[in-house]
């Protein structure tokens, strides 16, 4: 840590030049500028995790908390080997399962973003998510009252085409007619991107999001 523009310029040029024989001759500088510095945030964030969830998996390594920079292009029309972002996750059990949602921290060419969710939550989890809100479970409260008093995170996932839940409260109706659901706030930051208060800032915007991931994991 910190990152530095020299990060995005080698995930630039990596993806750019889309060759295995080129990431090789390169590889040191991956390690050193992409790598490290993920290895360091991660390790930077690892107390403030634990504090969130005790079971998150916070060892620093490609698989268990940082992702792969190579892509798998078996069900996707880009071919590209290489990505140009890359991104860190706190999460139970294994880094890509979908069980349960996970704490993330993404950098991109544009800036970075980070918060909790899911990639893609099943439709079975959905449906006992919007049944807990319903319900109004303490821990569902908790979580929109959590949500309803900050300005940070902004509540994501693809909605259904014609409302299932008109007679609901608007502030519910943002919740119950998800398909999916997460937590994002976007940057474009530089100065705080490659600064070393960037484990600092984003620790404390994490704790914003407690009762809002514990609501997420009740429900899982």
């Amino acid at each position: 840590m910190p990152f530095s523009q020299a990060t995005l310029d080698f995930l630039f040029a990596n993806r750019l030049h889309n060759s295995r024989e080129w990431f090789q001759e390169h590889k040191k500088e991956y390690q050193q500028l992409v790598i490290a510095p993920l290895q360091e945030l991660v390790r930077r964030l690892t107390p403030v995790m634990l504090e969130i969830d005790r079971e998150v998996t916070t060892e620093p390594r490609v698989d268990r908390t940082i992702s792969r920079i190579w892509r798998d292009t078996r069900y996707s029309h880009d071919k590209s080997f290489y990505r140009d972002n890359m991104w860190i996750i706190f999460k139970r059990g294994k880094m890509h399962g979908t069980q349960v949602p996970g704490l993330h921290f993404e950098l991109t060419q544009s800036g970075f973003n980070y918060g909790c969710g899911f990639y893609h939550a099943s439709p079975a989890y959905m449906e006992r998510l919007r049944a807990q809100l319903l319900a109004a479970a303490p821990p569902a409260r908790q979580a929109l009252e959590r949500y309803q008093s900050q300005s940070c995170f902004v509540l994501e996932g693809d909605r259904y085409a014609r409302p299932h839940f008109p007679e609901q409260p608007e502030a519910l109706q943002e919740w119950l007619e998800r398909r999916n659901i997460g937590f994002c706030c976007e940057s474009s930051d530089a100065g705080l991107l490659f600064s070393d208060r960037l484990a600092d800032k984003l620790a404390e915007d994490f704790r914003l999001l407690a009762p809002i991931y514990r609501f997420l994991l009740y429900v899982a």
